[in-house]
């Protein structure tokens, strides 16, 4: 499906961030006014730096109260075991129905490092190459079992076709695992890797393994040039390049609500803070922002950020998504159940059904 201007429909995601809230209530009202507006998911940061609840347990809680809006929680690849990782964001896609991501995070503090006194603090580059391999690794468990896999069979007492169960054996630089996993092979094949690839090191583990890489940028220039270095490095790997998502994330600031945007926001632009590329204004110029450099083929899409979350999601809901279903540059509805389908990410093949691989 294309828009009017001749480019794919436009992504648009959302984070669900409330610090300090523990009631799982809150997450699913705000993903239900989200999936009203027919974004393609929602994010949910954490750390290990902040108390707080888990974010993947928080949107394993707002699944069965969803229907098809991603969910995408960030889970930190350091200091915990790839094999449980794979496993839990596996679990989100069978819970969902298909509609897990996973946003990869590394953890960087000595502060960090000790909650778990495995090991000290490393370098980020040397961190984000373990991201990749953890990436990898996730990718060929998921793999391990084949789709038909499960017989289930009472007559015969047989559950599993052992033949169609794989052993990865892989040995990265940290770690090894043999595989198979414990849960089969989710219902999008590969739940949705998701990276932020705004600095520098964070981006050659982006290129090769994400499905969607955020960009925080304050200009089209900013934003094209790492969406064009995005694409060049992925097709160095032998990626489709075309398979690779780039969504400008910014924070937003609708509070002034039908007001024009201050200036150096708005059609001027987000203007860069401390925490990150700032808009602020009205949601019809926000619609306008997003519409400019959609049509400019900058970016795939937006990740945003509220800054106070119901008041703002709600105002991006039916003021800027309502303006941009309007010009036709954003779904009405789903026209389909998995984040794949909504990312128009095609459902990966299984590596070892399709060469044969010895188990």
């Amino acid at each position: 499906m294309t828009s009017s201007n001749g480019r794919g429909l436009l992504h648009l995601a959302a984070a669900l961030d409330q610090p300090a809230v523990f009631d799982a209530g809150s997450h699913i009202e705000l993903a239900r006014l989200a999936e009203r507006g027919g974004l393609d998911f929602v994010t949910l940061d954490d750390t290990f730096a902040r108390p707080g609840p888990d974010a993947l347990a928080v949107l394993s809680r707002v699944a069965p109260a969803t229907a098809r809006i991603g969910l995408v929680p960030t889970v930190t690849v350091t200091h915990t075991e790839p094999f449980h990782v794979q496993a839990a964001v596996a679990t989100l896609d069978w819970v969902s129905r298909g509609r897990a991501g996973w946003r990869i995070d590394v953890s960087t503090t000595e502060g960090e490092a000790r909650l778990f006194g495995r090991r000290h603090a490393v370098p980020a580059d040397e961190l984000w190459r373990e991201a990749g391999e953890v990436a990898d690794v996730a990718a060929r468990l998921w793999d391990s079992w084949e789709d038909d896999a499960e017989i289930r069979d009472l007559t015969t007492g047989r559950f599993i076709d052992r033949d169609k169960l794989h052993h990865v054996d892989f040995t990265g630089a940290g770690f090894s695992v043999k595989g198979p996993s414990i849960v089969p092979r989710p219902p999008q094949g590969h739940p949705v890797r998701v990276v932020d690839a705004t600095e520098g090191h964070t981006r050659r583990t982006a290129a090769r393994y994400a499905d969607v890489a955020l960009v925080r940028a304050a200009s089209p220039a900013q934003a094209a040039a790492v969406r064009d270095q995005l694409r060049q490095s992925a097709a160095e790997f032998g990626r489709n390049p075309d398979t690779l998502r780039v969504l400008v994330s910014l924070l937003v600031d609708l509070g002034d609500g039908e007001h024009a945007a201050e200036p150096g926001h708005g059609g001027g632009g987000p203007r860069q803070t401390v925490q990150g590329p700032l808009y602020r204004g009205g949601p019809v110029d926000l619609a306008e922002l997003i519409a400019g450099w959609h049509a400019d083929g900058i970016v795939d899409g937006f990740h945003l950020t509220p800054i106070e979350p119901r008041r703002d999601l709600e105002r991006l809901v039916n003021g800027t998504v309502a303006v941009l279903q309007h010009r036709g540059l954003f779904r009405t509805f789903y026209p389909g159940s998995t984040l794949r389908e909504h990312l128009g990410l095609a459902r990966p093949a299984n590596r070892y059904a399709v060469t044969g691989g010895a188990s």
